[in-house]
């Protein structure tokens, strides 16, 4: 299993210390990754985040983080097609250039219908445009010369340079049954963010029987749960909004895996939909990611960001190494 991090490049703790001097010390540590969100209007998330509207731009934050660490793998979880592909293409081919071939672009639909109608594409089928999106940069990062025609875009002759010199995955986001079902179909991953162990379980299953038939690799499965992590369990729980995170799961959450009362009334119901406690707890709460498959968790820490460089230490430390340890 790959480990990574969410980047605090929203809300009030968004800054330059924070994103590049958090990063230099991830990277030490050993992480695999480090990874953005991606708003056009920020909508902070009331039950997780402050309302701060501060949001630094996806694949900007990420050139600037690639140009201050050597290897670390730079993802977008996810990137909303509120872009030009061409455009798109253009910008991932230049940072590849500046800081190596360490993208991986993840991709989904977006939920905030606002960041669509502010640039006119409130009526478009935005999941049709992640595929649109796919098929599109597949070919410009890899061809001269593209052309291409879909219900949303259309271009003759385009030629992308540069480019990078190796293929950049294409991750699907979103945790529907239609998420897994496309990823499975499309993707090179699937990363569902914040959801359940029993619906990350019953998605992978599903995947596994549709690659079997459609003969293509299962997709890398990836998660990014929120995390609290402090020397004491109880510290890592304090000011937790965990009747706010049952809220939001049975708001926002239809399409999660129910427990047998149909509803999430407890802490146990949206289990690896958080991540919290001392570093043998989330050691022991992260290896049960595993048991259902997963390939990739990122730590995202948004809840205790006032932390941050104290989280990456305790999970550095104390928790990376023993991970490793136990799964070999």
């Amino acid at each position: 299993m790959k480990f990574g991090l969410l980047l605090p490049h929203f809300g009030a703790h968004a800054n330059k210390r924070m994103l590049l001097d958090g990063s230099v010390l991830a990277e030490s540590y050993g992480f695999d990754s480090l990874w953005v969100r991606d708003h056009l209007v920020f909508e902070p998330h009331g039950e997780m985040e402050n309302p701060d509207p501060n949001f630094y731009e996806a694949l900007t934050t990420l050139t600037a983080i690639g140009a201050v660490t050597e290897k670390i793998s730079l993802g977008t979880g996810s990137l909303i097609p509120f872009r030009h592909p061409v455009h798109t293409a253009l910008t991932i081919g230049t940072i590849s250039k500046l800081v190596g071939d360490r993208l991986i672009m993840g991709w989904g639909a977006g939920t905030f219908d606002n960041e669509f109608k502010v640039i006119g594409w409130e009526n478009y089928d935005r999941v049709e445009m992640v595929r649109s999106n796919a098929e599109i940069l597949r070919k410009l990062l890899t061809q001269d010369n593209v052309s291409h025609t879909d219900q949303f875009f259309s271009f003759e002759n385009v030629t992308i340079q540069p480019r990078p010199d190796n293929p950049v995955p294409f991750w699907y986001c979103g945790a529907t049954p239609k998420s897994a079902r496309l990823a499975a179909e499309y993707a090179d991953g699937w990363m569902p963010g914040r959801t359940t162990l029993r619906t990350i379980n019953d998605r992978v299953n599903t995947m596994k029987g549709l690659v079997k038939e459609n003969g293509r690799p299962l997709p890398t499965i990836a998660v990014i749960p929120p995390t609290s992590i402090a020397s004491r369990s109880e510290l890592a729980w304090d000011g937790l909004n965990v009747d706010g995170l049952l809220a939001w799961a049975n708001k926002r959450g239809k399409w999660w895996s129910k427990p047998e009362s149909g509803e999430f009334k407890t802490a146990a119901d949206i289990e690896g939909s958080l991540i919290a406690g001392n570093p043998e707890e989330v050691i022991e709460q992260t290896l049960k990611f595993a048991e259902v498959g997963v390939d990739h968790l990122v730590f995202d820490l948004r809840l205790r960001f006032e932390t941050w460089f104290a989280s990456i230490e305790l999970l550095g430390n104390e928790v990376l190494p023993e991970l490793r340890r136990r799964l070999g």
